[in-house]
């Protein structure tokens, strides 16, 4: 008896999704940036968007971080049809974005940048004050429920590495009440021991419960983190699969381009011909 093959796309687990896009388009003028997108994001699962540069990626963190509104389709936060107003409609409805500049100020302390933008205060009137003692004590338990063991949350973040500072932006957004967390290409700058523990930190984003949509080129790190994957090409879906449905070297062929790729390489071996040494 043979086993059942593996379905192509992603299998309904009949829970809820967090976020979902259903057949999401998006037009500047008579420019297709996305049309056809659907995307679905649960709760303790990382759902990876695949593409190469002029994919669509952009345009799809723009539309879930509430910059952008779809044009077409259907965008659901919770079950329910929605159309985010600004970024900070998004991030009331449990949504936060980390774009791959981080959006830190690098000579201001770690506890800063952390509370930047939602300083908590204490005191009244004329003697309110910031409540640095909380911010800095906030910071330092934060960082340690993730596992990150800063020894001075009053170092300039600048000070930190990339992937540091990645994994600070991570904690803050847990730490503020998301459910959904977008990651925009978090490893594209970071060697590969940097990626490697922003990777862990993605992973234990997912095990506290969040739903992540993870945004990246790179399909190696994609299918070490990954539950769910989606891949776009020229604004369109080019693939939806699970990690069960799906190898790293299909997933991988399918990003580059497969065919494509296997042409260009005929072609090439065609166009180089014989050597100088070699007869015909």
């Amino acid at each position: 008896m043979t086993a059942p093959k593996a379905p192509n796309g992603p299998q309904d687990t009949g829970r809820q999704a967090l976020v979902e896009l259903d057949d999401v388009a998006k037009y500047y003028g008579n420019v297709k940036a996305l049309e056809g997108v659907s995307l679905q994001v649960h709760a303790g699962e990382i759902s990876c968007v695949l593409g190469d540069n002029g994919a669509g990626k952009s345009t799809l963190i723009k539309i879930i971080a509430g910059l952008h509104r779809h044009d077409a389709g259907r965008f659901l936060v919770d079950g329910e049809e929605t159309t985010l107003a600004n970024p900070r409609d998004a991030l009331d409805r449990g949504i936060a974005t980390v774009y791959q500049d981080l959006a830190v100020v690098p000579l201001m302390p770690v506890w800063r940048n952390f509370f930047l933008g939602s300083e908590p205060t204490t005191g009244a009137g004329p003697f309110k004050r910031l409540d640095v003692r909380l911010m800095r004590e906030t910071t330092h338990s934060a960082l340690l429920r993730m596992g990150i063991d800063l020894r001075d949350v009053d170092q300039p973040i600048g000070t930190l590495s990339g992937g540091e500072r990645q994994c600070v932006a991570i904690a803050r957004a847990i730490h503020f009440g998301a459910k959904v967390l977008v990651l925009d290409e978090p490893t594209a700058a970071l060697g590969v021991k940097q990626s490697g523990v922003v990777l862990k930190y993605i992973a234990a984003a997912r095990d506290a419960g969040l739903g992540v949509v993870l945004i990246t080129h790179n399909p190696h790190h994609a299918y070490l983190v990954g539950d769910r994957f989606v891949l776009l090409k020229r604004g369109a879906m080019a693939g939806s699969h699970t990690k069960g449905s799906v190898t790293l070297d299909e997933l991988t062929r399918q990003m580059a381009g497969g065919s494509e790729l296997e042409e260009l390489s005929h072609e090439l071996e065609r166009a180089s011909g014989p050597g100088p040494d070699e007869t015909v």
